[in-house]
């Protein structure tokens, strides 16, 4: 858990994002420090992933900026004129920023051991030996190690997705992003991922979370920012933002969870 004392790593100012003339970002400043976990909350549309792409590169911003260590991603401004960076200096500053989807991204020809092992072959450069050491580590904490040889479709949902986080936090990123990483799992898959990423939050990996799991959210996050058409309408620690919401808005979204949320510590 970090402090307020803690570097700030990641910093959004006046983010913007519009598809056509739809304007789905509209001006989204956030901070997240090392260490600390801070989730994204708010209904479908709200922005919440569009937010986790701009970050990831993975959609081009309008206006404002999203520094990384200090480092703005994706541009740089000469003239006063905002330039996007070479793709290698983009996928050079990808690579400092970890993400987990929906949907697993494996590949199906490999087996779990092979997919953590890509990355570090291909994009970081590690010996093989080196990579399959990092890989066999990280299968074993997400609790696969005696799954490394299987391939995806033996695998249940849960345990690909497991391989997914597994896959991301071996490149040993910056920032680690997940985006709705249980939507896609059977109920009962939902708690063995919930389980790792807690024990990720617990070893000081900073994370940033879109998640409708709101039980999960109010345990682990240091942060809570509930996002609503495109805006930060609330933020702050999660028993405020819970037990104080300032908003219509933000108290009709929490009803919906009221049974779960009810009693939390």
């Amino acid at each position: 858990m970090a402090t307020s004392k803690a570097a700030l790593l990641l910093q959004a100012r006046g983010v913007t994002k519009s598809f056509g003339d739809l304007e789905i970002l509209k001006g989204i400043d956030l901070d997240v420090r090392q260490g600390q976990v801070v989730a994204l909350i708010g209904a479908s549309g709200s922005g919440k992933t569009t937010f986790l792409r701009c970050i990831n590169l993975l959609e081009e911003y309008e206006r404002g900026e999203i520094r990384l260590d200090g480092e703005q991603i994706g541009y740089r401004v000469e003239n006063r004129e905002r330039r996007r960076l070479s793709e290698a200096q983009v996928s050079a500053q990808r690579a400092r920023i970890g993400m987990v989807f929906q949907s697993f991204n494996l590949f199906p020809h490999m087996s779990a051991e092979q997919n953590v092992m890509l990355g570090l072959t291909k994009v970081r450069g590690k010996p093989k030996a080196e990579a399959q050491e990092i890989a066999r580590h990280w299968l074993d904490r997400v609790g696969l190690a005696d799954r490394r040889d299987h391939y995806p479709y033996q695998l249940s949902g849960g345990q690909q997705q497991r391989v997914a986080i597994a896959r991301a936090v071996a490149m040993e990123p910056r920032l680690l992003l997940f985006d709705e990483v249980t939507s896609a799992l059977d109920p009962e898959l939902v708690a063995e991922v919930l389980a790792v990423m807690q024990d990720l939050a617990k070893s000081g990996m900073t994370m940033l979370l879109v998640s409708h799991e709101m039980l999960f959210v109010r345990q682990v996050a240091d942060h809570v920012v509930f996002m609503d058409g495109g805006v930060v309408a609330q933020a702050g620690a999660p028993a405020e933002v819970f037990e104080q919401p300032a908003t219509a808005r933000l108290r009709q979204f929490l009803g919906r969870f009221h049974g779960i949320l009810t009693g939390a510590g």
